[in-house]
This record gives C-alpha cells, structure tokens and sequence, in this order.
C-alpha cells in the first residue's frame, strides 16, 4: 500500500509539474524574451565600426541560460552607456558571425569583446559578468 501511494503521490507531481511552470523556467523565459528583443533592437556591427564610439560586441546563444540571465543586466548597462558606447548582438548560432568568432577567439558564450574607439580589442570577458564590473570596463573605455 505504501509503495502505491508513494506512486500516486510522484504521478501526482509529474502531472501537476507539466501544467505550471518552474519560477527558474518563468526567469529563463523572461530573460530569452529581453534578450531576443535587445537583439533586434541592437547595432548592427558595420554600423558600428563606421563610428568614432567604443563598441561593446556580445557573442550570444538563445539557448545560453547564463546569457539570458545577464540580459537584465546588459539591459540596464545599455541604458546608462548606450550615448556613449555601441552596443551589438551577435549570435553564434548563426553562420554569418563565423569570421567575427574567429577574429575575436571566442570562446564560449555570452562573450563580451570590447573595442576603443579605434575599433581595436582591448578586452574579452567570458560568462556571467558582475554589472559593476563590466560598468568599471566601459568608464576605462574612454
């Protein structure tokens, strides 16, 4: 009897779990949603190299969770810096961007390649970044 309402007890979550989504899930939802819509809102690389702006180049997945987490804070970053700095979206997904990941040696995603304002490299973070961190990288950008 014990072992038949211990079953009845995990069908019983199994089902309750396939009709309500996990808060972790709802986040990770939440932060694809932003990060596809920072996305298309982004500028394009060649617009931004033909600027006099320091450029900051995130290489992204969709499928990245750790991506999708940092979307808030790029998000927030691109308010405060976006005057000043080019912001750009490029997903490793897509074949197109093959060149750029060899040029910038990516090597994982969310990658953060930041160029002066002579479009030279200057720094690569890799991973989940602290947004004071990448806040005291863009001040030195300039």
């Amino acid at each position: 009897m014990h072992k038949f309402l211990t079953r009845i007890l995990l069908i019983s979550l199994l089902i309750i779990g396939c009709w309500t989504t996990p808060p972790a899930m709802a986040t990770s939802l939440s932060g694809l949603k932003m990060m596809k819509e920072m996305a298309q809102e982004a500028i394009p690389l060649d617009v931004a190299i033909a600027t006099q702006k320091p450029t900051l180049i995130e290489f992204y997945a969709d499928w990245c969770s750790v991506c999708q987490s940092m979307a808030p804070t790029m998000q927030a970053l691109e308010q405060q810096y976006g005057g000043d700095i080019n912001f750009v979206m490029l997903n490793v997904d897509e074949a197109q961007w093959l060149p750029q990941m060899d040029q910038y040696d990516v090597t994982g995603v969310p990658q953060f390649t930041l160029l002066d304002q002579q479009h030279s490299q200057v720094k690569t973070l890799v991973g989940r970044i602290p947004q004071l961190i990448l806040a005291e990288e863009f001040e030195q950008l300039f």
